[in-house]
Formats: C-alpha cells, sequence, structure tokens
C-alpha cells in the first residue's frame, strides 16, 4: 500500500509528553484530580445529585423519551445546528437536504442518549447488552487472542453510538481498559469519571500519555481512546477526514510504534429501540507502515486508523457527533496558501 502524504513530517509536531508515571495503584491523589477537576461547590453538587438520582431511577424507556425531547429541543432552537448541517453538506454531499436534516436530528438523538444513558448509577446496561451481536467477528477473535498473550492492545473509537458504554461492554467481555481522557472540568465530568471508573476502568491523564499507555500494555490492559477531536496544529497531524484534512492526535500511532501492539477500531451501534444495548463493530489489527515504506509512518498509520472511523460512520452516520467543529483546525499552509481545488482554508463555523 503506497503511503499518502497527508501531513508535515510528524518531527514539525511536538508529540505528547512521555514523562514517566508511578503505576495505577500507586498514582497520587493529584493524577485524578487533574482529570477530573476541582470538585463542584454544595450548591452544584446538591443538584446534580439530584438529577442523576432521577436518571438513575428512570426505566429504560422514560430516558429513551427524556433523551428524544431533548434532543428535538436543542435541534429546534438551532444549538450547534448550522454546525452540523454544515459538516454533513461538505462530508455527504451526494446526500440531499432532507436527508442530511435527518441525519442531523439522529445525531442529536445520540448525543443526548449518551448523557441519560452513563450518568445513572449502577448497571447501565439492558439484561441483553451481550446479545446483540458483533460485527468483524475475525478481527474480535484477533483481539481476544492478542489479550490472552497477557498484553494490552491500543482501541481507538470515536463519539459515535455510545462511546462510554462501549467501553463498559468491553471490560464485562474479558478486555480491561485504560481510557485516555482530556480533563473537562465540572460536576458533569466528575461524574463520568466515577463511573468509569466504576466499571472498572483506569484513566490516563493526556500529559505522560505515552508512557503511561506502555505501562497499561505490559500490565495487559489495552488503551482506550477518542481520535475524532480537533487538536491544535502544533500537537497534532493532519490526515484525510470526510474529504478534508484533519488535525489529529499522533498518541495512537506512537504508542503503536513504541509498544509494538496491533491498533482495533471498536465502535457500537444501537439497533433500533429503547434502552442501552449496542451491537459491537469491530475493525483490525490496523497495521503501521512497513519500514521504510513512508517518510512520515506516524502520520500514516493515523491515517489508516482515521479511514477505518470513517467506513463506520459512513454506514451509521446518524449516530455520529456531526456537531463538533471537527475541522476548525487546518494545516497552516492551507490557510496562507490553499492549493487549487481547496477552499480558502477557512475552517467552518
Amino acid at each position: 500500500m503506497e503511503c499518502a502524504a497527508v501531513s508535515a513530517p510528524l518531527s514539525s509536531h511536538p508529540l505528547p509528553s512521555q514523562t514517566n508515571t508511578p503505576p495505577e495503584g500507586k498514582r497520587p491523589p493529584e493524577h485524578l484530580r487533574r482529570i477530573i477537576g476541582s470538585p463542584p461547590g454544595p450548591i452544584v453538587a446538591f443538584l446534580t445529585r439530584g438529577v442523576w438520582a432521577l436518571l438513575t431511577w428512570l426505566s429504560p424507556a422514560a430516558r429513551d423519551a427524556l433523551a428524544r425531547f431533548v434532543a428535538k429541543l436543542a435541534y429546534t432552537l438551532g444549538i450547534r445546528r448550522k454546525v452540523a448541517l454544515d459538516n454533513l453538506a461538505q462530508a455527504m454531499p451526494e446526500k440531499s437536504e432532507a436527508e442530511r436534516r435527518d441525519i442531523a436530528r439522529g445525531a442529536y438523538l445520540t448525543m443526548a442518549r449518551v448523557v441519560v444513558e452513563s450518568l445513572p448509577s449502577g448497571d447501565r446496561m439492558t439484561p441483553d447488552w451481550d446479545q446483540q451481536g458483533i460485527e468483524g467477528e475475525e478481527a474480535w477473535a484477533a483481539l481476544k487472542a492478542h489479550v490472552a498473550t497477557g498484553k494490552g492492545a491500543l482501541l481507538v473509537t470515536a463519539h459515535f453510538g455510545n462511546w462510554e458504554l462501549v467501553g463498559q461492554m468491553l471490560i464485562r467481555w474479558g478486555v480491561p481498559l485504560n481510557a485516555l481522557v482530556r480533563p473537562l472540568k465540572g460536576a458533569l465530568n466528575t461524574r463520568i469519571a466515577v463511573n468509569r471508573l466504576g466499571a472498572g476502568a483506569g484513566l490516563i491523564y493526556p500529559k505522560g500519555a505515552i508512557q503511561e499507555i506502555t505501562d497499561a500494555v505490559n500490565r495487559g490492559e489495552s488503551a482506550y481512546m477518542l481520535l475524532d477531536q480537533a487538536l491544535p496544529a502544533k500537537s497534532a497531524v493532519f490526515v484525510p477526514f470526510f474529504g478534508r484534512l484533519a488535525s489529529t492526535t499522533p498518541a495512537m500511532a506512537v504508542a503503536a510504534e513504541r509498544t509494538g501492539v496491533p491498533v482495533f477500531v471498536v465502535m457500537g451501534v444501537r439497533p433500533p429501540g429503547p434502552g442501552a444495548r449496542y451491537r459491537l463493530e469491530v475493525e483490525g489489527p490496523i497495521l503501521p507502515p512497513k519500514p521504510g515504506e513512508c517518510a512520515d509512518p506516524i502520520t500514516e498509520h493515523t491515517a489508516r486508523v482515521t479511514a477505518a472511523m470513517e467506513r463506520a460512520i459512513r454506514r451509521h452516520p446518524e449516530q455520529w457527533l456531526w456537531l463538533h467543529r471537527r475541522w476548525k483546525v487546518q494545516p497552516p499552509a492551507l490557510v496562507t496558501a490553499p492549493s487549487p481545488g481547496l477552499t480558502e482554508g477557512t475552517p467552518p463555523k
């Protein structure tokens, strides 16, 4: 396979810090505080506890009805609606305007479901959570076989379906996880972090992530990371995503090069009907370029994994986060001197 020139050489982009960190069980409290942030004040804590209690008390059908109401309200009010429709117009020009609006409405519903399904206490899965089937059985078998050797893998997902519950599903299926997370302040992030820990996942802070991922893999625990978030240009490589260059973290590819373990894309597709049930879709192992095949193997490997994510999203576009300004960061060369056939390099608003 030929390597596409999709970005400037990685040497022009600083990699995530590789400082040493102690093992999971010996990390100081500051580690989790950096991820969770300062605890909310007493009033906010009281109000949010009430919200969490309500979501926990509601039946799956009632949660789904609430998600539908919130999604319809957010779309009607126009919250990020223009962003979603602009993204869809550029990513899927072959779709009619009506089709793109339907996809956008589905994306709002997907995000609302993530919130109401991920925040309750206790078991958030339906009794038949493991009976939805697996697409990509050969890839799934390869992942399970690798984990059985006592080494972790690198698992990549997107803001698709319910990525929080997919992580929980993998843990229940015998794939120990450490989630690479971006610190977000506030009661919502605290709740998500607490639920991740309660499900058995470890948390990896971005600073020092490569070393932490390496340590986790050597302990037999896989790293689980989202690869569809825009990053500042100085921290990213640029790879094609729905026909446009998108700033993307090189952490996965750097970790793959350092550890030598395989990369798999894992996505959870929600079938119709209420209840937090998802069919697992797996692709992989997605191999890095062979030695000497590419001038920039890190960017090429990132592009290959991103292409696998795009294939899954194209099959179920209504389950991806089109509300995100995914292409807002462009390579400086494109912004200052766009190539023929490209737009002026200005990211969509």
